[in-house]
């Protein structure tokens, strides 16, 4: 019997699936017809944007996904953004009575979080996974963003795409 250990796989997660805080948010219609974003509206302040990379995990190693980066897609309208800053979380669920446990994972963006990624255009920032590493049935992960927005600031966000290796 065979397996599939497939290197080219892609999850979309859309913008309503993101977490905002801080800030007014809102799901609009985007700019382009037959598109939706989550839209933060103009104010100065450093919102918080949380993408779950939402992929299959497994119980047993070196089965399920390895994550190997997320490209987000977003706008900057209006006026530039002082920095857009990704981090990348690992979750560790927490049994019955017990916490979860945060842990930052290593992670790179393309673009330069106070110029590239912050000027007023469209965007797809790519942050890659330094050490990919199967996804455990017992963890959980996400990107989080750290948005920091001058006073005329406006953000779309259009989606993410998780690029991942699926073994089965």
């Amino acid at each position: 019997m065979g397996y599939v250990h497939d290197t080219h796989m892609q999850q979309f997660i859309p913008p309503t699936m993101f977490h905002a805080v801080t800030g007014t948010w809102a799901n609009a219609a985007g700019n382009v017809a037959h598109t939706i974003v989550l839209q933060k509206t103009a104010g100065a302040e450093t919102a918080t944007v949380t993408i779950p990379l939402a992929v299959p995990g497994n119980s047993s190693d070196e089965k399920g996904s390895k994550i190997a980066s997320v490209e987000i897609d977003y706008e900057i309208l209006t006026s530039a953004a002082t920095s857009i800053t990704a981090t990348v979380w690992k979750i560790a669920r927490g049994a019955d009575g017990a916490v979860a446990v945060a842990t930052q994972v290593t992670a790179t963006q393309d673009l330069t979080a106070a110029t590239d990624a912050a000027d007023v255009d469209q965007h797809c920032l790519t942050v890659t996974i330094t050490t990919p590493e199967y996804i455990d049935d017992d963890d959980y992960w996400f990107v989080e963003l750290a948005c920091v927005c001058g006073a005329s600031t406006v953000l779309e966000f259009l989606g993410a795409q998780v690029n991942f290796t699926l073994r089965v």
